[in-house]
């Protein structure tokens, strides 16, 4: 589904990302893990277009996006929840989850706000609340169900987990879980390593720029390297 090819992507001289290959398979939940500063949200967003991946090749369904605008990608079937969840505090949950669906017509973005309610009814509940007003669990919620409303077929989650208490942090993964179940591809990015390499058919390490290592998400938990670098002991 996802194909990305010897990508490096460069912020002036700095080079963030240097020649990372890695594949996404439809159905898959494929974890990628690394300390802060690895390159792993530049990477996630060389994928949307911002940045734009200075050399090699990232394609989509087979098709190359490399090249092309952050709006014109995400209208392919790609949703990004990205790190901080930037979600609009001063709107309401409803309104928030209808800034996900801007270019959807009337009809398909109420299918969608049924599916995300399906998904969180926490914020059904809370569907005329200031989102700035809710916990930052809720908001993580609001920012999950705010990117499916265009129904992707591939999810990409940039730190779902931050700054959130562990009760919330189980919920959260249970959540990637259920939406995998409703047919969404999901890449993950995450420094909670022990929970996002459990959930994952797949996983990738990503040092200073570089994938260093790539296997399923059970053998990297067994592995003792990533268990002294990552999961404290």
């Amino acid at each position: 589904m996802l194909e990305i090819k010897n990508i490096s992507t460069h912020y002036g001289a700095i080079c963030a990302v240097n020649d990372v290959s890695l594949h996404v398979n439809e159905g898959e939940i494929v974890s990628l893990i690394g300390s802060n500063g690895a390159g792993k949200t530049t990477l996630l967003m060389s994928v949307c277009g911002n940045p734009c991946a200075t050399t090699g090749s990232i394609r989509f369904e087979g098709e190359e996006l490399v090249g092309q605008s952050s709006h014109l990608i995400m209208r392919k079937g790609i949703a990004i929840s990205p790190e901080g969840r930037r979600v609009f505090k001063d709107l309401t949950v409803m309104e928030n989850l209808q800034m996900g669906a801007f270019f959807l017509n009337k009809q398909e973005i109420a299918h969608g706000i049924d599916y995300v309610y399906g998904l969180f009814p926490r914020l059904k509940e809370r569907a005329d609340q200031r989102a700035g007003t809710m916990s930052g669990g809720e908001q993580q919620m609001l920012a999950i169900g705010r990117a499916l409303m265009s129904k992707p077929r591939l999810l990409l989650l940039d730190e779902p987990t931050l700054g959130l208490a562990p009760l919330i942090i189980a919920q959260i993964f249970e959540i990637i879980k259920a939406v995998r179940e409703q047919g969404v591809t999901v890449f993950l990015v995450e420094q909670n390593a022990n929970q996002a390499l459990q959930i994952a058919d797949r996983g990738y390490v990503l040092e200073t720029g570089k994938v260093t290592l790539e296997d399923t998400g059970v053998n990297l938990l067994r592995n003792q390297d990533i268990r002294k670098a990552y999961l404290g002991g």
